[in-house]
């Protein structure tokens, strides 16, 4: 089975249960198969291709499963724009929940080195979020050996994966009461609006679509409300006019990253303060 969910965000984004050929990927985030760098970089600039590194990844065990490109107004920058790559490694256990995935950030045109960042794929809703502190995250720039250093990152990624189980089982320990869900809720509306401006209102973050997000605990609230928060498509209203709108999805390849790095991070703190408790 395969998804294609952009719904008119603000890039192409393609997913499949099988492994990625190098013609899903070219046809849906061309800039990962750039042949060369945006002419906006200089000498010393080390152009190397994201596919050269899928290659090297692959041959140690990673696979593409899931791809993404931003879109740009600049056509000239089509081909080298920031584009995200999810992996999965052939040791990576999936269980009928979710399953460990590396996140390979990267772009042809300055915008981006070659970043690494922890991640899980949740089969439940077909949302993958992106987990891990921040300090865990793995930059390799744009010269020496950028192949080995990135396969060596993913490694390193693929280890912290481990520890953020370990952290999501905690997560699942933790009963939150309405009250509480209701808190966190409203803290994360305001990771994406400002203060005021928001359509929704916390509750619908918290909405169960599924009996598998029912339980009360902190990791199927967090679930519920990254899904609702990151694919849109609530109902609300907008500040101001009043006029109905529905919520977009936040698909562009660095919103995304962010909201999410920031949801994972609300809800470690909230973690923390209900342990000390």
């Amino acid at each position: 089975m395969s998804y294609r969910y952009s719904r008119g965000s603000a890039q192409n984004v393609f997913r499949s249960e099988f492994a990625l050929s190098d013609d899903q990927i070219r046809h849906y985030a061309p800039s990962v198969l750039a042949e060369e760098a945006h002419e906006s970089r200089g000498e010393r600039y080390t152009f190397i291709p994201t596919i050269q590194v899928i290659e090297g990844l692959r041959a140690q065990g990673f696979q593409p499963y899931e791809v993404r490109q931003t879109r740009v107004r600049d056509q000239s920058k089509r081909e080298h724009t920031k584009h995200l790559v999810r992996l999965r490694h052939k040791s990576a256990i999936a269980t009928k929940e979710q399953v460990g995935e590396i996140i390979l950030l990267n772009s042809h045109d300055g915008t981006s080195a070659y970043q690494l960042l922890s991640g899980f794929f949740r089969f439940v809703c077909s949302n993958g979020l992106i987990a891990g502190d921040v300090c865990n995250d793995v930059r390799v720039r744009h010269s020496g050996n950028v192949v080995d250093n990135v396969i060596e990152g993913s490694f390193e990624v693929l280890d912290n994966l481990q520890q953020i189980e370990s952290r999501i089982d905690q997560y699942k320990a933790i009963t939150l009461s309405t009250t509480e869900q209701i808190l966190l809720a409203e803290e994360a509306i305001t990771l994406r609006w400002d203060e005021d401006k928001s359509p929704i209102v916390p509750a619908q973050l918290l909405r169960v679509k599924r009996s598998a997000d029912a339980d009360a605990n902190l990791w199927t609230t967090f679930n519920r409300i990254q899904e609702s928060l990151t694919q849109g498509g609530l109902k609300g209203r907008t500040v101001g006019t009043g006029r109905s709108t529905r919520t977009r999805a936040v698909g562009g390849v660095t919103e995304n990253v962010k909201l999410n790095k920031a949801l994972w991070s609300l809800t470690e703190k909230f973690a923390q303060l209900k342990t000390a408790a």
